[in-house]
């Protein structure tokens, strides 16, 4: 079962590889970083800002 996330939470979250600022996708559960091309998985309510765990997106 997967915990909605706080939403004041994930606005001060910026991107570990641009700094910049993050999409919440609340459908996929995902952080977006467009400046990276990257999106970073929310899992059980906790962002993992890892870029080993983030995918690559278009």
């Amino acid at each position: 079962m997967t915990e909605p996330a706080d939403r004041r939470m994930l606005e001060a979250l910026v991107c570990p590889v641009t700094h910049a600022i993050l999409t919440y996708d609340a459908e996929k559960q995902e952080l977006i970083s467009k400046a990276a091309h990257l999106a970073f998985p929310i899992r059980d309510g906790i962002p993992v800002m890892l870029l080993s765990e983030a995918r690559e997106i278009e």
